[in-house]
């Protein structure tokens, strides 16, 4: 049976060479024999537009990767995290996949799943939910998307450095999802099993919410651990408790 795969967080820049490599051979080996690709975020290190494929060769070629891929009949599906966000619809159709709402259910061999970036779920941390309804304000897009290629990656830069400089003074556990959101979310949703990323603390967690035991797997980024621990495959029931 075709597998279903998830990553996340891989943070793709050309100063990470070695992550880049890891993504091109996955797209080589694992992922040619899937069936779908969800990709939960943060994909990119960051991204200032579409037009980025114009501006950055690196950019073109993890494009054109992901495009082969789908040509080689896998389902690709991708979901804005909070380093791309402003991926759009030309970066969509070069790539050959498919974006999605977060959060958004899936059906998996009769299994319902609930998938989203993660961020959503970090609500103790009051600044970042701030800043989230900032940057995915259609306007404040707009308005950013108008100026020069330049001044936008100038921005990117600032703002990823004013994030580890806030990321720095606060504590691990603001930067957690909070679990009274977890289980918010989980009733909302009918008491499905999640999948997200954006925290960076691979786990699979088992939450007993209003009397249903509920499954959420939390993805592992791309940055230190071999590439095959970063699949999570739940193409069936045994893979989550």
């Amino acid at each position: 049976m075709r597998q279903t795969l998830f990553i996340s967080d891989l943070h793709l820049h050309e100063t990470r060479p070695q992550t880049t490599a890891a993504f091109f051979r996955f797209l080589e080996s694992e992922a040619k024999d899937a069936e779908s690709l969800y990709i939960l975020g943060d994909l990119f290190e960051y991204w200032v537009g579409d037009d980025q494929l114009d501006h950055d060769e690196f950019s073109g070629r993890i494009c054109t990767a992901i495009g082969a891929l789908a040509d080689s009949d896998v389902a690709i599906y991708f979901m804005h995290g909070n380093r791309d966000f402003l991926v759009g619809s030309r970066f969509a159709e070069a790539a050959h996949l498919t974006i999605l709402n977060d959060p958004t259910t899936i059906t998996i061999d009769e299994r319902q799943l609930l998938l989203l970036h993660g961020d959503t779920l970090c609500t103790d941390d009051v600044a970042y939910q701030t800043y989230r309804a900032m940057v995915r304000d259609p306007c404040w897009q707009a308005d950013i998307l108008a100026k020069p290629y330049s001044e936008r990656i100038a921005l990117a830069h600032s703002i990823r450095e004013q994030s580890d400089a806030a990321k720095a003074g606060k504590p691990d556990d603001i930067m957690d999802v909070s679990i009274s959101t977890v289980e918010a979310v989980f009733r909302e949703y009918g008491y499905i099993d999640m999948i997200h990323g954006h925290t960076h603390r691979p786990a699979t967690h088992v939450h007993v919410v209003d009397e249903h035991r509920c499954s959420r797997i939390v993805l592992a980024d791309w940055h230190d651990q071999p590439m095959c621990h970063r699949i999570a495959d739940v193409s069936t029931p045994a893979a989550l408790p």
